[in-house]
């Protein structure tokens, strides 16, 4: 009895395992299985990695070469080992060239119905000598400052003012943008860009970054400033080139007790990285000495006294100025406004000469003042940059001279009058009244909530009421007198904040001047320096390596533009 009970027992005990064996073991199979499987190329999965590959290669300037690179293949088979790369031939012939696509036709999207915009341009060569010319866009969209940069076209014509002049108009035509909407261009003082602007009957503003080192150039043509300049190159290749040199200056700097700061050389085409060598050198002069007075054949490099002065000097008049140029360069805040400003504190204070300023310090301080103020005297170059302070509400009126300050206002008004005839040829000033007054109670709540912060901000915001009423409380005035009045109201009520976004406050006051307000975006947009077609110059330099010199131009001007706009 016992037997067959413990045989059934058994059986029926050791049946359940075996089916349990059976499932893990087809459970397994299955998942090797699947990850031996590739994606179809149609699938979801592997269009989206194929797109983020992409992606990657645009946006960081990676060389497509990249893909065939066996750690790079291996890293995607570790995250995904069901996908297959495509080739190194599809990523530059089809994967590339569609999302080139794909991101021009939202840019073309998004200035295609922009009113005014300003540009930058300017032409340069790659590692392979190869000129190219770069066009850069800046508008106003929802009171947010917008950038892009839209063509890296190819020029290998003579740089002539005509021929740059006619590349210039294609280049707009091609986005279909309007000459008419351009509020100026920004560029060098290169005078072929000069010429084409001139030829094109454009409105040009003058690069402050250029202009600025070009008047610092000018001060340092004194010999003591040129002599030590020479010094300090000297110094610094002598521990570029000798790897004991540098051991020994580590050794120094740590005895002196000073930061093991390695030397600076210069750039010629950037007037802070001398001012940088300057003052490096300067604060590391004790361990420089005691390394090179080691060093029979280097004494002769030691800085003198009257070379530390020189140095000293040159610190004291130019280490101020290093700041306008990074501030005046951004492409994420206005900055066009800036330059009367900033003019004004050079002249007032930055440059003005102090007691204890040696002789050398007060000429170079003068030197670069009477450059930039003869520079900043052409009369379309100043009107334009008093519209700009105008219409930012932190400045207005108070960086214009008394004697101009009716003339800009007049100005303001004829160029609204005659562009709000275009846009509203049949509107009566009644309707656009009626309009900015029917948004004027909620434009309203949304201001006391947020300028409440002081008791200027109440002042504001009583001030624009009043005026806002002004405006709209007859309906009998003509369309220039409407215009009158509102400026009158904007200029009247006390001044933004001085750190406040310009952006911002014409965002939330836009309501209580919608006339002024679109002048304001034809001017706020203008970049301050050609710094964004230099951005675009380092984005190509990055693209076209020695690694990459045989990339063709349009390939060149596909990977700048996604690499700037992605």
């Amino acid at each position: 009895m016992k037997g067959p009970l413990a045989s059934s027992s058994g059986t029926s005990t050791q049946q359940p395992e075996a089916n349990v064996t059976r499932l893990k073991q087809t459970t397994l199979t299955k998942e090797a299985f699947e990850k031996g499987t590739p994606y179809d190329r149609t699938s979801k999965r592997w269009k989206d990695v194929t797109d983020a590959v992409t992606f990657y290669l645009a946006k960081d300037m990676i060389p497509i070469k990249t893909v065939e690179n066996e750690g790079f293949k291996r890293m995607l088979k570790v995250v995904d080992p069901r996908y297959e790369i495509p080739s190194r031939k599809y990523f530059s012939a089809t994967a590339i060239p569609r999302l080139y696509s794909e991101c021009r036709n939202k840019m073309e999207q998004k200035v295609k119905n922009v009113m005014f915009f300003a540009t930058t341009a300017d032409l340069w060569s790659s590692r392979t000598s190869e000129p190219y010319l770069s066009l850069t866009i800046h508008f106003i969209d929802d009171w947010k400052l917008c950038s892009a940069c839209l063509e890296t076209t190819y020029f290998p014509q003579d740089h002539t003012g005509e021929l740059i002049a006619q590349g210039l108009k294609e280049a707009l035509e091609c986005w279909g943008l309007k000459e008419a909407n351009m509020t100026c261009m920004t560029t060098d003082s290169g005078a072929n860009m000069v010429r084409a602007l001139e030829l094109n009957s454009w409105t040009r503003l003058q690069c402050f970054g250029h202009r600025l080192h070009l008047a610092i150039e000018k001060s340092a043509k004194d010999p003591r400033v040129e002599r030590i300049t020479s010094i300090c190159k000297k110094v610094v290749s002598t521990f570029s080139f000798s790897w004991k040199k540098k051991r020994e200056l580590i050794k120094a700097q740590t005895e002196l007790k000073l930061p093991q700061h390695k030397l600076i050389t210069e750039s010629p085409t950037r007037w802070g990285s001398r001012l940088n060598m300057i003052e490096r050198v300067l604060d590391q002069e004790k361990a420089i000495s005691q390394v090179l007075k080691a060093d029979r054949k280097a004494r002769h490099l030691v800085p003198s006294w009257q070379d530390i002065d020189v140095m000293e000097s040159v610190k004291k008049a130019l280490s101020p100025l290093r700041d306008f140029t990074d501030a005046l360069s951004g492409e994420d805040y206005v900055s066009v406004s800036y330059i009367k400003p900033v003019l004004s504190l050079l002249k007032v204070n930055i440059l003005s000469p102090n007691d204890d300023d040696t002789e050398l310090t007060k000429t170079m301080k003068q030197t670069v003042l009477d450059y930039l103020t003869d520079k900043y005297q052409d009369p379309t170059t100043d009107d334009l940059l008093d519209m700009a302070s105008l219409l930012d509400p932190r400045f207005k009126t108070q960086y214009i001279a008394s004697d101009k300050i009716e003339g800009i206002q007049a100005r303001a008004v004829s160029e609204l009058e005659s562009l709000l005839t275009v846009q509203y040829p049949a509107a009566s000033v009644q309707q656009c009244t009626s309009a900015s007054t029917s948004e004027s109670p909620d434009a309203e709540q949304t201001p006391h909530k947020k300028v409440k912060k002081s008791l200027a901000s109440f002042l504001k915001a009583s001030g624009v009421a009043s005026a806002s009423a002004a405006v709209s409380g007859s309906t009998s005035f003509s369309l220039k007198e409407a215009i009158e009045g509102e400026l009158k109201g904007y200029v009247s009520i006390p001044n933004a904040e001085s750190e406040m976004n310009p952006l911002e406050w014409w965002k939330v006051h836009e309501a209580n001047f919608p006339r002024v307000s679109q002048l304001a975006k034809k001017y706020l947009c203008i970049p301050a320096t050609s710094a964004p077609s230099e951005r675009a110059f380092s984005t190509g330099g990055n693209i076209v390596t020695c690694q990459r010199a045989t990339l063709k131009p349009d390939k060149v001007n596909q990977l700048v533009f996604l690499s700037k706009n992605l």
